[in-house]
């Protein structure tokens, strides 16, 4: 699987490491040809040709911190952390995932990062250690304590998304704040001291009740909601029987090729018919059933 076709990976941006690790090589690029990320809050602004709105570092809220993204163009890029900004908004609003749906596939991985970058900064602005505030470091990609001098950085959380495959038949599952009728694959945090197939096979279980083997990779996606890896994984299980934890999900079952097929197909259309409603074509759960199609 292309990994670079998947929603919010392939991001175009220099990451310039380093630049970000020197103050002085970073404050030459902050001048008039710096482009500083439009937001509202954490969603994106998007400008009338549809795509990311950019401005300059004049823009900037001065009380506001500013996080380097990278090179693009050969033009320094930044986004703005505001004091005003709490952090791990809700992503579930219809007004995002539809800006999401009409966005290029460069502007997504921007703006996947950005948002990652900005709701930790603003829910990390105090030590875990000692409880006192901390100031950003290496252009955003790390903040340092002042007064007990502990290191904090961006931390992303692997969750893994699984596919389970029974005599041709693949077990999907829905979530209460899922629309009606669409199911998606199972997923999970991975938890301490655990491999992802580990953490595959506890999943599952714990989910539907199922035992797997056999896991193997199939591909990722970074998930800035608020920032999770994606780890999508195929498994194998001998024996159909469900138990359902009505904690997890709603609702879990098994559907045949025929009727994934015919769900891709009438999303494709942008029908809702069929025997489920597919995921989005912006989630991972959506590239591994046409991957599992292929098979």
């Amino acid at each position: 699987m292309n990994g670079a076709s998947i929603a919010f990976a392939g991001a175009t941006l220099d990451r310039a490491d380093h630049v970000r690790n020197d103050p002085e090589a970073l404050g030459r690029l902050m001048d008039w040809r710096a482009r500083l990320l439009v937001l509202d809050g954490l969603d994106p602004a998007i400008d009338p040709e549809g795509r990311l709105g950019w401005g300059t570092l004049a823009d900037a809220d001065p009380a506001s911190e500013l996080v380097f993204l990278g090179l693009l163009g050969g033009k320094a890029c930044f986004a703005e952390v505001s004091p005003k900004l709490k952090g791990n908004v809700s992503a579930f609003n219809p007004a995002l995932w539809r800006a999401l749906a009409t966005m290029e596939h460069d502007d997504l991985a921007i703006y996947g990062t950005a948002r990652s970058l900005i709701d930790w900064h603003a829910r990390h602005r105090f030590c875990a250690r000692c409880g006192q505030g901390t100031k950003l470091s290496k252009g955003g990609w790390q903040r340092v304590c002042g007064a007990c001098a502990a290191d904090h950085f961006p931390r992303v959380d692997p969750v893994t998304i699984m596919l389970v495959e029974h005599q041709g038949n693949v077990l999907l599952g829905r979530q209460p704040r899922f629309p009606p009728r669409r199911f998606s694959a199972l997923a999970g945090f991975v938890e301490p001291g655990e491999s992802i197939e580990e953490a595959v096979a506890r999943e599952i279980f714990e989910e539907a009740g199922v035992r797997v083997r056999d896991v193997s990779y199939v591909a990722s996606q970074p998930w800035p909601f608020p920032s999770q890896l994606m780890i999508g994984c195929h498994s194998h299980a001998d024996d159909p029987a469900l138990t359902i934890d009505a904690t997890e999900i709603e609702e879990a079952r098994w559907f045949s090729r025929a009727e994934v097929i015919e769900a891709m197909a009438f999303q494709a259309e942008g029908r809702e018919e069929g025997a489920f409603i597919a995921p989005p074509p912006h989630a991972v759960a959506h590239h591994l059933l046409a991957w599992w199609l292929k098979q």
